[in-house]
Order: C-alpha cells, then structure tokens, then sequence
C-alpha cells in the first residue's frame, strides 16, 4: 500500500475529520481513505454502469428526438466479388508491379 502525507491541514479540517471518523466508529486514517476513495469513485463517468452510447443518450434526451424520412432504395446493393474481374480490371492486372517501384 502507498503512504500519503498532507501538509499544511488546518486545524479545523483535523478536527472534522476527527469527529467523522468517530461517528463512523472509524480511525482518522481509515476515514480519509474512505473519504478520498468516495471522491474518486464518484468523479468516474463508468461508476454509473452506464456505457458511452447510453451516457450521451441520456445526457440529450432532455432536448427530444428528431425522426428522419429514409429515402426508398433506387437500386440493390451488389455483392462484392473476390477473384476474377473487379470493376472490369483482372486480378493480375491489378496486381501487376508498377513500373520504376520495387
């Protein structure tokens, strides 16, 4: 485990810290790692559970949705081809060295 000092704590802060601590049937140190630990769980954005995609989405739902037509599809899409001609360009003509590279 690490050790931490902190200097130049005022003397109410001790104190505080020293009534919490009591009231949390506590020692001072345990309490200040208990304290600094709550702080730091609490600043994470992953303590929610929550993923990115679901964070943003909550975050602006509050300003509501916006529905969008979809264009009908004119063509259907075509399969990719792997060997033989692409594009009308063979394979080995695709693959031929340029020339003055190596």
């Amino acid at each position: 485990m690490a050790t931490l000092t902190i200097r130049n704590l005022d003397e109410r802060t001790k104190a505080q810290l020293r009534i919490r601590a009591a009231r949390n049937e506590r020692s001072m140190e345990e309490e200040a790692r208990t304290i600094l630990r709550d702080a730091i769980e609490a600043s994470q954005p992953a303590a929610t559970g929550q993923g990115l995609g679901s964070r943003i989405h909550a975050h602006f739902a509050q300003l509501g949705g916006v529905e969008l037509e979809l264009p009908e599809r004119s063509s259907q899409p075509t399969p990719a081809r792997f060997g033989g001609e692409v594009h009308g360009e063979t394979q080995e003509r695709l693959h031929r060295p340029v020339e003055g590279l190596r």
